[in-house]
């Protein structure tokens, strides 16, 4: 394992940035009368369904949403863009609400969906980029302001779950100001436990040294870092890392489990917490090698502050990108640096 040095590239800046790529967000974030009528709209009846769609990381941050929106007795729908243009182009009706996430807004499945839906649905877009063919295109967008980003999605990422927060807040009729309030006290937790980012680092590195293959596994809302963080770890670190619910994981992964395999568990909230932890004492009693991630943590890069259950995703991706920069620590490279793909997508 050599020095920090050569992972103190664009990638890390861009994750040490994400307070006030938070704070910039949370700041612009206004009670919007299109966004309101949708809301509206949805709470009476007239819309069939809602269609939550992204690519990569912007499809994964809709997990939490996608549960908002069951509890409230919606028919969400969760699928990828390319899906959903070339297989489920049925969905785009004048009954049907798409929400869009894409931190570009200018991705080529983006465009494409843009292109198909032709003011059919009503589509709310959340992006990072006003400009962009999402932003301007859309019935109503949440802006997320996060800044430029070099590499690997951090900074954006995060800032679409605030925003998402919002949007749920809005379609569920909370307090919106309360809301504010609460998304305004998650910054302070993400600066604490980003200071510390050196033990972190070298803390997952000792952790992974010798693994092979890593997954990623959680329940309920968790499912937003899960997909991101081993999405992010290949991305990073050219590692090999999936990223699956904690039950997908026991049928049938639970038999690639060896001494080069790491799991990482996700404590995720009460209702399922109890399975997650079952799991991880299994794990540990049968020698696997393992991380739980939760607010009962044992370990510092491994805790996470006690926050509203909301605004835990925003604090669980926070180990998942320490663990890329411990990787990129023990293969001696810098993480988060493109060989193959590239900021935006354009090619399908």
């Amino acid at each position: 394992m050599s020095g920090l040095t050569i992972i103190e590239g664009p990638y890390l800046r861009d994750i040490l940035d994400q307070p006030r790529a938070l704070r910039e967000t949370i700041a612009g974030l206004k009670v919007d009368p299109a966004i309101e009528e949708i809301g509206r709209k949805l709470g009476g009846d007239e819309f069939d369904r809602v269609v939550l769609t992204g690519m990569g990381s912007s499809y994964h941050a809709l997990h939490p949403l996608n549960l908002v929106l069951g509890q409230l007795g919606r028919t969400p729908v969760m699928v990828e863009t390319s899906e959903l243009i070339h297989y489920q182009a049925h969905l785009l009706t004048l009954r049907t609400l798409v929400v869009a996430v894409s931190q570009s807004g200018r991705s080529v499945e983006m465009v494409r969906l843009l292109e198909l839906n032709r003011k059919q649905a009503a589509l709310v877009g959340v992006t990072n980029y006003a400009d962009s063919p999402l932003g301007t295109e859309s019935e109503a967008a949440i802006v997320t302001r996060a800044g430029e980003e070099s590499t690997v999605s951090c900074k954006t990422y995060v800032s679409s779950l605030v925003a998402l927060r919002w949007l749920a807040s809005i379609f569920a009729g909370d307090d919106t100001n309360g809301t504010l309030s609460e998304m305004e006290a998650v910054v302070p937790a993400v600066e604490g436990y980003l200071r510390d980012w050196k033990d972190h680092c070298w803390s997952f590195a000792k952790r992974l040294e010798g693994i092979e293959h890593m997954f990623v596994v959680g329940r309920g809302t968790s499912l937003a870092a899960v997909g991101t963080g081993a999405l992010t770890i290949k991305e990073s670190d050219h590692f090999h890392a999936e990223g699956m619910s904690s039950a997908a994981f026991r049928h049938g992964p639970m038999e690639m489990l060896n001494e080069g395999t790491f799991v990482v568990i996700f404590a995720g909230d009460s209702k399922t917490r109890e399975l997650n932890r079952g799991m991880y004492r299994e794990l540990k009693e049968r020698g696997v090698r393992c991380a739980w991630i939760g607010e009962d943590s044992e370990d510092a890069e491994l805790r996470l502050p006690t926050i509203t259950p909301a605004l835990r995703p925003v604090m669980e991706i926070l180990p998942m990108q320490m663990i890329t920069l411990g990787l990129a620590a023990n293969a001696n490279r810098e993480a988060g640096k493109f060989e193959h793909a590239t900021k935006i997508t354009t090619v399908e």
